[in-house]
């Protein structure tokens, strides 16, 4: 699922839907990807909205004499239960879904295994979370009848709740967005609706006492929703480079928790700290960059000093420029210190 706009993410989602902002310079819709093929996914469809051409041209790479790749243009906006019920044709067996907005290390091949011992018509993958208040949180119990168990991590989902108080959160595991569905599920979507899985489908599964399973995934998981968020998942896959599922670019980590690509041009006495420098970048003699992300492309000029920014792809920081918590969009030129604040 392909067809968000990533509105808080402006203007880095200005030129560029949701699951194309770069993550360590990769777009993030191949992180889910790599997750999928690495549990035998063959046949990869992405149901695209916004800006949908950037995302046909990306998905074209994707195929390869074992894989195959395509878009889905919805033209109205149909939920993410409707975009997916536009493919029903071809819905004839068991489906895996994933949100093509968020990095996460789904073990898909073991979630599928959970699927089918546990004869569920719905499997969820989920994310633990210390504070569960601005999430929607599931409960879980050991069967398709018993009483929720806040403390089990897998099990048959028997409750929903959207941002819980502390008082009402009966669990800290949330939806991450990977679904594994029978065809029938997916029948009950009605047709030429906006219809969503959380909102709509899953109450209404839970309602017919249809079996639903959960399991939480271990590893990482980032909704990336924020330019703050989108930060800190830089660090967080840094930190867990060497026990990722899925590969790392072309490039190294520095000793002060830095990422910077192999085709990156970096001058004289730069600082970096907690920054990432991606494919194509430059960053010029004498500047420093703290906890900021340049997207593919991005060049900084000498003696800046930048922290806490993201550079969109093509974008420019001329010579002599001090900003901080600032979000250049694509092929933006900064040439004073003006600050958009995060």
């Amino acid at each position: 699922m392909a067809g968000g706009q990533g509105s808080r993410l402006r203007p880095i989602t200005d030129a560029r839907p949701k699951p194309m902002v770069e993550v360590l310079g990769r777009p993030v819709i191949d992180f889910v990807k790599d997750s999928m093929i690495q549990g035998g996914v063959d046949s990869l469809i992405v149901t695209t909205g916004y800006r949908g051409e950037m995302l046909a041209a990306h998905v074209e790479g994707w195929n390869t004499d074992s894989t195959s790749g395509r878009i889905n243009q919805e033209h109205t906006p149909m939920g993410t239960a409707g975009s997916v019920r536009l493919l029903m044709d071809e819905i004839t067996d068991t489906v895996i879904i994933g949100s093509g907005d968020s990095v996460a290390s789904f073990d898909v091949a073991s979630l599928l295994q959970a699927h089918k011992d546990s004869g569920a018509k719905a499997t969820m993958a989920l994310w633990e979370v210390e504070d569960p208040s601005p999430f929607g949180i599931v409960g879980l119990s050991r069967s398709n009848v018993s009483e929720i168990d806040g403390e089990l991590r897998e099990g048959y989902i028997r409750k929903f709740k959207e941002k819980p108080t502390p008082e009402e959160a009966f669990s800290n595991v949330i939806n991450a967005g990977l679904y594994i569905l029978e065809p029938e599920v997916m029948a009950l979507v009605p047709e030429g609706e906006k219809y969503d899985f959380s909102k709509n489908l899953f109450p209404r599964l839970l309602e017919m006492g249809w079996p639903m399973y959960a399991k939480a995934i271990d590893g990482v998981w980032f909704d990336v929703g924020s330019p703050n968020e989108l930060i800190r998942a830089q660090h967080v896959l840094i930190e867990q480079r060497n026990s990722l599922p899925f590969p790392m670019p072309d490039g190294f980590v520095d000793g002060n928790g830095s990422f910077v690509s192999n085709t990156a041009h970096i001058g004289s006495n730069v600082e970096l700290d907690k920054s990432v420098v991606a494919t194509d970048c430059s960053v010029g003699n004498d500047s420093s960059l703290h906890v900021t992300v340049l997207m593919q492309g991005a060049s900084v000029g000498s003696n800046v000093s930048l922290t806490g920014c993201i550079l969109s792809p093509g974008s420019i920081v001329e010579d002599n420029v001090s900003a901080t918590d600032f979000v250049l969009g694509d092929g933006e030129r900064l040439k004073n210190d003006d600050i958009r604040l995060l």
